[in-house]
């Protein structure tokens, strides 16, 4: 249903998404630094559960949008550039968020780590805003169900933040000591998303779709 150039530039934007600094990888590295390499993988469980969520309440309320109504989904692909656009400028701006500035945490049981978690993302609406930003770009009618490719985009959203995220707790101590001890990189990895960003919403926005 999808093609591999699809299955690429959608991949790339998961990537951007979870390596953009929000709420879910400040809390899982936060818990990490606090309570140790488990507690930060029990908290990025409960905030996979949370993408879950979003991945079904996202693809299903796409699939009926079409159905109603289908030219709005140009107009989900434009207000979806301009959020982009925004995450961006938030990237850029002088005294932006960096990742890696995790806040002090008090030590909780794991049933408690897995809600917040869980929790965390559920609220946050960066997750929500990227699934409505991002779905109907790579959405096909066309060639199928909308259902299914749907869930086959967040299966590939969700592989890849698990798998960035788990390997930042695994290694959220030395990144963040290195880090600490250098600005520099902390500011080329904001002008590095922000251009990212800056650039998937150019294409979107140019993107004709018939």
């Amino acid at each position: 249903m999808l093609s591999a150039t699809e299955l690429a530039w959608f991949s790339l934007a998961a990537l951007v998404l979870v390596l953009t600094p929000g709420p879910n990888m400040i809390y899982c590295v936060s818990r990490t630094l606090c309570q140790g390499r488990a507690a930060g993988l029990v908290s990025l469980a409960g905030v996979l559960l949370g993408f879950v969520v979003h991945l079904m309440a996202a693809a299903l309320g796409l699939t009926a949008l079409l159905a109603a109504v289908p030219f709005a989904f140009d107009a989900i692909r434009l207000a979806g550039a301009a959020y982009l656009l925004w995450l961006a400028w938030q990237a850029v701006k002088p005294n932006g968020t960096a990742p890696f500035e995790a806040r002090l945490l008090p030590d909780d049981p794991p049933a408690k780590l897995f809600s917040m978690g869980f929790l965390t993302n559920l609220l946050n609406p960066k997750v929500a805003m990227f699934y409505l930003s991002f779905f109907p770009q790579f959405l096909h009618p066309e060639r199928g169900s909308v259902l299914l490719q749907s869930l086959a985009l967040g299966a590939v959203q969700i592989g890849v933040s698990g798998a960035v995220n788990a390997m930042l707790v695994l290694t959220a101590a030395s990144i963040t000591a290195f880090l600490s001890q250098s600005e520099g990189w902390l500011r080329a990895q904001r002008y590095v998303m922000g251009s990212v960003l800056a650039g998937l919403a150019v294409r979107i926005a140019m993107t004709d779709r018939k």
